[in-house]
């Protein structure tokens, strides 16, 4: 690892976990520097989540108060979680890198539209809970299974991966949007914390990166949960889609 990787590196990483603290999508800076410094892309993934999921704890250690201990609700959607976690991780580590490279550029504008129009699914999903009644147990059910697809997706990439868990968590009995915050938050942190563990098996962290990623963005979630109520999330989230959208084009042009 250079010295230019690092002065690369390092500020992406206090991006990615400023963004994190206001708004989400920290991974759209993170996973791109890492590819740019020649970081091959799964384990740029990888490196990528290990890089973020610190944050992701933090936060969900955060809501725990919030939580709606109801183990008939918590417990499937745990397990779903896990088990698309691992699978998701071991479909990208059994993935030929030269495929991956060209599912990137459709994953990242995939994640990028769920960033932007996640509200509007948000509120579309609220709307179906409020006009009908579903029987709980065949509810459950239907998330859950749901939830294990996403995890599956967040285990093989992730980006965007909170915003489809937020849209159907909204048809459950949670309570309000701090509860199903934090059930999103800890579902998240399961998933990935346990890809990470397939991608240290599978050694394909990049741990010199990794470290000084992770460090990055401690420091930039610290100030930007300090600075948070300074900034308007719109514009956040403005830039986040902008830069996510330029960099589903690059990569189209880069790996077509």
């Amino acid at each position: 690892m250079t010295f230019r990787n690092v002065i690369l590196l390092f500020p992406a990483a206090v991006v990615a976990g400023a963004i994190n603290s206001v708004a989400g999508g920290g991974s759209f800076f993170t996973f791109p520097a890492l590819l740019f410094t020649g970081v091959p892309a799964i384990p740029a993934n990888a490196t990528s989540t290990v890089a973020v999921w610190p944050g992701s704890l933090a936060s969900a250690t955060a809501y725990r108060r919030r939580l709606p201990w109801r183990a008939s609700v918590l417990v499937p959607l745990l397990v779903a979680s896990v088990a698309g976690g691992l699978s998701g991780a071991g479909l990208l580590l059994h993935t030929p890198q030269e495929t991956f490279l060209r599912v990137i550029p459709f994953l990242f504008l995939a994640a990028t539209l769920l960033f932007a129009f996640g509200r509007r699914i948000f509120k579309f999903t609220a709307l179906l809970e409020e006009a009908e009644h579903r029987p709980p147990l065949l509810l459950i059910g239907g998330v859950t299974l749901l939830q294990f697809f996403t995890s599956v997706y967040g285990g093989f990439f992730g980006g965007g991966m909170g915003i489809l868990m937020l849209a159907f968590l909204t048809l459950l009995p949670l309570g309000d949007i701090h509860s199903m915050n934090a059930v999103k938050t800890v579902l998240a942190t399961a998933v990935n914390g346990v890809a990470i563990v397939a991608f240290i098996v599978a050694r394909v962290i990049y741990w010199p990166q990794g470290i000084l990623m992770l460090a990055g963005a401690v420091l930039g979630g610290y100030g930007g949960a300090r600075c948070a109520q300074r900034v308007n999330p719109a514009w956040i989230r403005a830039v986040v889609v902008f830069f996510g959208l330029a960099m589903s084009f690059i990569f189209l042009w880069r790996y077509r």
